[in-house]
């Protein structure tokens, strides 16, 4: 069982469960079996990108976030609606700002 599967399945398992869709329920949705969903969900077996497209669709998220883990759309969008209410100056003073608060908070 290859890591990256197993990562990637938990991740499509935490979200369909985030919104209470029975395996079924999401295999219906992304027109795969329930067993298919299975085998991906406990890393088992991996899929092609019409399946990652079909299920990241399926459960609202980016298809980033089921392979990497990185945010999903919805939050990168809210950012860069705040992000735009500043000027360029203000944007480069906010970068500085949150560099030094992830270093105190790493700390």
């Amino acid at each position: 069982m290859s890591v990256i599967y197993s990562e990637v399945g938990n991740r499509i398992r935490k979200a369909r469960e985030k919104l209470n869709l029975s395996r079924e329920s999401l295999s219906e949705s992304a027109e795969i079996s329930s067993k298919f969903l299975y085998e991906i969900e406990t890393g088992q077996k991996g899929f092609s990108s019409d399946i990652l497209y079909r299920i990241s669709k399926s459960l609202n998220i980016s298809s980033d976030y089921i392979l990497n883990g990185y945010p999903t759309n919805d939050d990168n969008i809210e950012l860069s609606e705040i992000l735009n209410m500043f000027s360029p100056e203000q944007i480069k003073e906010i970068i500085v700002a949150l560099k030094s608060i992830y270093k105190i908070s790493i700390k």
